[in-house]
């Protein structure tokens, strides 16, 4: 039941999704971000099993910090994507280019971490749905069941970017570029606004 539910929800393409998807097709540091991503997951669903989603609840503070801080990503990113389908040229080069696995490495890491730690839907999906999910369970149960969300998070995350690294002859176009690059400002603008008006 973990990893069904996981899987449910994790295939939904929000910004983390996204950010893993333009990762792989740039073939770079593909195993440090699928691994930190599952980490983070590993982290979030932790946390909600063990019942930290009970007490997020009921703490209204906490919630408009993180969703302040949400906003504030989203846009910031949503922004970027935007003004980056207007020079795809520049993201076919880099696509081009041979494949690099150690320059940046601490900066996609970091990238990594933020669309994990500061994307609402992650805590959504992690501390809500899965955390309440899980209190159905005892607590021998509950530790299965959040292995098994930790395996369909682990499945989803290396299967997403390895796999988009294979999408070579698709994206060596700059309309394929603008095209994913407008698709995820939009999403990621709209999330924000759905917060912001909430």
């Amino acid at each position: 039941q973990g990893f069904l539910l996981c899987a449910s929800i994790i295939i939904a393409f929000g910004p983390q999704n996204l950010f893993l998807l333009r990762q792989g097709l740039r073939r770079q540091h593909l195993f440090a971000v699928a691994l930190f991503s599952t980490l983070a997951d590993i982290v979030l669903i932790t946390m909600g099993v063990g019942g930290l989603s009970a007490l997020i609840s009921d703490n209204t503070l906490f919630q408009i910090v993180m969703t302040v801080a949400g906003i504030l990503f989203l846009v910031w990113c949503g922004a970027r994507s935007l003004i980056s389908a207007w020079r795809p040229a520049q993201q076919v080069s880099e696509f081009t280019a041979a494949p690099t696995n150690h320059n940046g490495l601490y900066a996609t890491i970091l990238a990594t971490l933020s669309f994990s730690f500061l994307n609402p839907g992650a805590y959504v999906d992690t501390l809500v749905i899965i955390g309440s999910k899980s209190l159905l369970f005892n607590v021998d149960q509950r530790i299965i069941f959040a292995v098994g969300a930790v395996l369909a998070s682990m499945f989803w995350f290396f299967t997403l970017t390895y796999g988009a690294s294979k999408l070579t002859l698709l994206f060596r176009s700059p309309a394929a570029w603008r095209t994913l690059d407008v698709v995820s400002g939009c999403i990621m603008l709209g999330i924000a606004t759905t917060l912001f008006c909430s």
